[in-house]
């Protein structure tokens, strides 16, 4: 026989095998009524789940060219007067092919088509999934059950969860999973897809012993969440007896923290910052309360190590304990304007704090190394709580601007914007830098202790600092005034009281510097302000303006021959902003003092005296001779 005769025989064979399958389904579809495979199939799926399905609509059976059978309208779980735990529009089951060739109907899987499944937990804690978990619970215990099937499809689901104890409702939509049905082994898993306020999801669920879950014992899971605003992953142990346990590795993982938190629906944090954000922990879930230890947290590159609980019970509070080597903060009070774009003016925008209400926070942070904007200090402690929309952060110590600093801060939320108290105490640091950084002022050289008592209320930064109210106060050590050399100042003025000239620069020093501050609704009274130094004597009062950031101050400079000896004094006053003031001396002063000026005096006095023009060309006469300038000429009448 030759090759191609074999190949001819071996055709016919396989046509012929053919032919008889097809006329074994042809003959199968007139043995296999609508009721009879109706009552096959939901036989099975009994005993395969437990579930007794309920089915409202007609029945189809189709063998051609493969075996399934449909049933329309079909409720899975009791209807008790709540939405039953499933309602499919359709449920198909694929038929096995050689147990159909021999006239049985075996089904190979199942798709439940549009299916709804609603999830209705009651204040008291019970589920319409009650019932259902427990025929599940029943027919896996079975010894001798058979398992037909081994998966179960979810084609175009939707999903809604009810929880009457924390006023929760969540949709899920286009639920597509495919879920393995435990039959040697114990493992149950699912996998698939769905859609969470608008967003695509990626979940997976793997359980060890799916009739130690069903009946409350503990059970290893595996669970991935991973969506494109945030991906979360869970593997441990679960257990629901006495209560909800979970217990093991957490991780979760978000490009942006605050779009996270916008897309699960928490209220959205204020300020900056808040960008990329990765965390890892040892979970433990007792309940509604979920405590993280040996927690690896990462957010806007700062990195982070410690512990946290968090517990739902009515209102969403967070506690724990972290500490981090270096912690840059400018993200976070980025978006904080304090300046106008011209940067000479408050800005007038207003202060917007509606992320400081629906949580409370308890949380304590500890750093080597901290960074705020171009301030940077060394190791420091402070803790942040936030109770009813009142967010205080207390500063148990930092190391910074070469000193410390300790206080507390409190910003809430009110009907006319924002209110803000503070109370702080800047021990033993560098002026310049301390006060340029608050303040903006870079006047003072040395170090000293600086104290205040601040508080305010309004909608913008510039309505803010017209409601101000406190106090402040500076003592300083050894240190100088920038800007000034009061003593060459005086000196010169001392020997030619009318030399004029540039005062703004040089430097005094002084052995002592005290300023007393009464601040109200913006306004700042200067109670007590000196300057003490082995050459000068400097004292100070007036008001000044935290609104407009000018000063208006008077004081007197004193020259010293010795600790009582004045050799020669001089009123002056202090005007323009503060951060660029512009004092002057008292030019009658001057006047008096000066020889060359007696003259100018003396017709000064009788011009007031004796108006007479005689006089008054006297007067110009002698200001001729001082200034060496010509008056402008007469203009002639028009």
């Amino acid at each position: 026989m030759t090759a191609a005769t074999g190949l001819k025989r071996l055709g016919i064979s396989v046509g012929v095998v053919i032919a008889a399958g097809l006329a074994a389904l042809v003959a199968a579809s007139f043995l296999v009524s609508p009721d009879g495979a109706r009552d096959a199939v939901t036989a099975q799926i009994r005993a395969v789940t437990g579930l007794d399905p309920a089915l409202r609509g007609p029945v189809h059976v189709s063998l051609f060219p493969s075996g399934t059978v449909s049933l329309d309208d079909v409720v899975l779980g009791e209807d008790n007067g709540q939405a039953p735990p499933i309602l499919a529009e359709r449920l198909i089951a694929h038929l096995r092919v050689v147990p159909l060739l021999l006239g049985r109907i075996e089904i190979a899987d199942i798709t439940l088509d549009r299916p709804r499944i609603a999830v209705q937990i009651a204040a008291d804690g019970r589920s319409n999934w009650s019932p259902l978990l427990a025929a599940l619970a029943r027919a896996l215990k079975q010894p001798d059950r058979i398992t037909s099937f081994t998966e179960i499809r979810i084609d175009n689901g939707a999903v809604t969860i009810r929880d009457a104890a924390h006023d929760v409702v969540e949709s899920l939509t286009k639920v597509d999973l495919s879920l393995a049905w435990p039959s040697i082994s114990k493992t149950f898993g699912a996998a698939g897809t769905f859609l969470w306020r608008d967003e695509p999801v990626d979940a997976s669920i793997a359980i060890s012993d799916f009739l130690a879950a069903l009946t409350g014992d503990s059970a290893g899971v595996k669970l991935r969440l991973s969506g494109a605003p945030l991906a979360l992953a869970f593997e441990g142990a679960m257990s629901s007896q006495p209560s909800f346990k979970l217990d093991g590795l957490f991780s979760a993982d978000a490009p942006s923290l605050r779009d996270a938190l916008h897309w699960t629906g928490d209220t959205p944090v204020p300020g900056g910052g808040f960008g990329r954000f990765a965390l890892k922990a040892q979970a433990k879930m007792i309940g509604s309360g979920l405590s993280l230890s040996g927690v690896n947290v990462e957010i806007d590159g700062n990195a982070a190590e410690g512990v946290l609980t968090y517990a739902a019970n009515g209102q969403r509070t967070w506690q724990g304990t972290l500490a981090a080597d270096e912690l840059d903060l400018t993200p976070y009070v980025s978006t904080v304007r304090v300046m106008a774009d011209n940067a000479r003016e408050w800005d007038g925008g207003p202060l917007v704090l509606d992320g400081l209400t629906g949580f409370d926070i308890d949380l304590r942070l500890s750093a080597a190394k901290v960074k705020i904007g171009r301030a940077r200090v060394g190791r420091t402690a402070v803790a942040a709580t936030l109770r009813g929309g009142k967010l205080v952060v207390t500063v148990g110590e930092s190391q910074a601007f070469n000193g410390l600093i300790r206080g507390s801060m409190a910003v809430a939320k009110s009907e006319g914007g924002a209110e803000v108290k503070s109370e702080m105490q800047f021990v033993d640091v560098d002026l310049e830098a301390c006060l340029g950084e608050l303040f903006g002022v870079r006047r003072l050289e040395g170090k000293g202790n600086l104290n205040f008592a601040i508080e305010g209320a309004g909608h913008s930064v510039l309505s803010l600092t017209r409601s101000l109210s406190g106090t402040v106060n500076l003592n300083a050590g050894p240190g100088a005034l920038s800007g000034m050399n009061v003593e060459q100042v005086l000196r010169r003025l001392e020997r030619r009281p009318l030399s004029g000239g540039d005062f703004r620069n040089g430097r005094t020093p002084f052995d002592k510097l005290t300023v007393a501050l009464k601040v109200a609704n913006g306004a700042v009274t200067v109670d007590d302000a000196a300057v003490d130094g082995s050459a000068v004597r400097v004292t100070l009062g007036g008001t000044a303006s935290i609104p407009s950031r000018e000063l208006d101050l008077k004081g007197t400079a004193s020259l010293l021959n010795g600790p009582n000896d004045v050799a020669f004094e001089l009123p002056f006053v202090v005007n323009g902003p503060w951060d660029d003031p512009l004092p002057l001396p008292d030019a009658a002063t001057l006047m008096q003092r000066s020889g060359a000026a007696a003259p100018l005096l003396d017709a000064a006095a009788r011009a007031r005296a004796v108006r007479d023009s005689k006089t008054r060309d006297a007067l110009r006469s002698t200001i001729e001779r001082l200034t060496g300038s010509q008056p402008p000429a007469p203009q002639p009448e028009q």
